[in-house]
């Protein structure tokens, strides 16, 4: 019986997505979590720039956001077709249709991580160039935070609190949840 299990468990490794807010920890977190999963780990920002020769920034401008949104609904599509391992999601993922079809259907367990906009700033406070939050970023976060939230409860199967913990702190929470032991 144990024999089975473990030959199931190396088939078929755990995977899973992980979306929310800019600045709540998907990448970080994801990147532990695969680490404790023995598992690959993926960025779809990341893809989609590898994929393109572009920066996420530079489609924006070059582009716009709809071919934007496009690139990345397929990435998404491609990436939960054919990928085991754990997908942290730009977070604006979540507002094409498509994408939230996707994530329903797959019946791939949903992390959405969140924390208090305070810490949000906070950590996203000499970060990388995030576009859709130039200008006054307090007032674009809660905008997306307002416009995104009923779309990320949507999808998820799973919340976790990001605030006030650690990466680690957060994928090894994740982690046994994953597996079913309380936390």
């Amino acid at each position: 019986m144990a024999t089975r299990r473990l030959r199931a468990r190396l088939l078929m490794p755990p995977r899973v997505v992980l979306v929310g807010l800019p600045g709540t920890g998907k990448s970080t977190v994801g990147a532990e979590l695969a680490r404790r999963l023995q598992v690959a780990y993926a960025d779809s920002d990341e893809l989609i720039a590898r994929q393109t020769g572009r920066s996420v920034e530079e489609i924006f401008a070059h582009q716009g956001e709809p071919a934007f949104r496009q690139l990345e609904a397929d990435m998404i599509a491609e990436a939960l077709a054919g990928f085991d391992g754990v997908l942290a999601l730009g977070g604006g993922a979540v507002t094409t249709d498509s994408v939230r079809r996707d994530l329903l259907a797959s019946g791939v367990p949903v992390v959405l991580l969140t924390a208090a906009q305070d810490e949000l700033l906070s950590r996203l406070a000499g970060g990388r160039s995030r576009p859709l939050l130039a200008g006054d970023a307090p007032a674009r976060l809660a905008a997306l935070a307002q416009a995104r939230e009923p779309l990320y409860r949507e999808v998820a199967s799973l919340t976790v609190a990001t605030g006030g913990r650690s990466p680690a702190q957060v994928a090894a929470a994740l982690h046994q949840q994953l597996a079913g032991q309380p936390t």
